[in-house]
C-alpha cells in the first residue's frame, strides 16, 4: 500500500494482508481507510487498515480484524469516525474509529460475497447501498439494523454500485451481465438500462462535474464514457490497458481526468 505526496511514494507494507480498496476521509486530510483481504481473498480473514499520512511518512493508526476478506470500504458522510466495509460472507461491517474494538454493528442479509458499499454523498440523506454477487442491490440506513429494500434485475455479479454526487437517491451499478444500470430509490426500479460492453463490467463511476456523465471499466481492457441522456453509443472510449480494469474513478479536481487501474499491473491517468 503506497501514498503519493510531492513526487515522493510512501508505504506501508502489511505482511499476508491483499489491498482491495483505499477510500481518503472526507474530514480528516491524510487519513486513509484500507480494505485487504488473505489469499487474494480466495480464502482467510481480513483486516481494516486505518493510516495516517504526514511528512515522516505512513503511520498505522487503527486496524481491525473481520474473519473474511473485506473487499470494498466507505466513510460516513455525517461522522468522521464512521465507516462501513463489506466482506466475503455476504455481510457489512460499521466501525468507529475512536473504538479500539468493533464491529459496532453487522448487516447480514446478501447470500453471497458482497464486492461494493458506498455512502450516500448527499446531505440530505444518509443511506449506504451494497452489491453483491447474488445478483442483488440492497439499500440500508446504517441506524436500522436491516435493509430498507433490495433490487433486483442484473442476471450476473454485482461488482460495482456507485451514488450520484448530484441527484439524491439515484445511484449507478455495474455487473457481469455486461450492463450499467441507474437506479432510483423512489420507485426501487431500475431508470435505465446500458448494454455498456460485451464483457463483464468491473467499476463505474460518477462524473463530479456534470450529472449525466458515468464511465465504465470491463474486461475488455476499455473504458467508456456514457451520457445518461443518450447511452446509444459512448462519449469516448479509453484503450491501452492490455488486462481487465478493476477500477475506474473520476478526478474530483478535473472535469475531464479520470484514472484507472487494471490486472495488467498498470494505473493510468487519462483524459478525454
Amino acid at each position: 500500500m503506497s501514498a503519493a505526496r510531492g513526487g515522493a511514494v510512501r508505504s506501508l507494507r502489511v505482511p499476508g494482508r491483499h489491498g482491495y480498496a483505499a477510500e481518503f476521509s472526507p474530514y480528516l486530510p491524510g487519513r486513509l481507510a484500507c480494505a485487504t483481504a488473505q489469499h487474494y481473498g480466495i480464502a482467510g480473514c481480513g483486516t481494516l487498515l486505518i493510516l495516517d499520512q504526514n511528512e515522516s511518512g505512513l503511520r498505522l493508526f487503527r486496524s481491525f480484524d473481520w474473519n473474511d476478506g473485506l473487499f470494498d470500504v466507505t466513510w460516513s458522510e455525517n461522522n468522521e469516525h464512521i465507516l462501513v466495509t463489506c466482506s466475503g460472507d455476504g455481510s457489512l461491517q460499521l466501525w468507529d474509529t475512536a473504538r479500539a474494538a468493533g464491529p459496532l454493528q453487522v448487516y447480514k442479509e446478501h447470500t453471497q460475497e458482497v464486492y461494493s458499499v458506498d455512502w450516500s454523498q448527499t446531505r440530505c440523506e444518509q443511506l449506504v447501498v451494497s452489491g453483491s454477487w447474488d445478483q442483488t442491490i440492497k439499500l440500508w440506513d446504517p441506524t436500522v439494523g436491516k435493509s430498507l429494500c433490495t433490487f433486483r434485475g442484473h442476471e450476473s455479479v454485482i461488482y460495482s454500485t456507485i451514488w450520484s454526487p448530484h441527484i439524491p437517491g439515484c445511484f449507478a451499478s455495474a455487473s457481469g451481465d455486461q450492463t450499467l444500470r441507474i437506479w432510483d430509490v423512489k420507485t426501487t426500479g431500475v431508470r435505465t438500462v446500458v448494454p455498456a460492453h460485451q464483457a463483464e463490467i468491473l467499476s463505474c463511476d460518477w462524473c463530479k462535474y456534470n450529472e449525466n456523465l458515468l464511465v465504465t471499466g470491463a474486461v475488455d481492457c476499455s473504458l467508456r464514457g456514457w451520457d445518461l441522456r443518450n447511452v446509444r453509443q459512448p462519449v469516448f472510449e479509453l484503450l491501452g490497458h492490455t488486462y481487465a480494469i478493476r477500477r475506474v474513478k473520476f478526478s474530483p479536481f478535473h472535469a475531464s481526468v479520470l484514472a484507472s487501474c487494471s490486472y495488467d499491473f498498470t494505473v493510468r491517468y487519462s483524459g478525454f
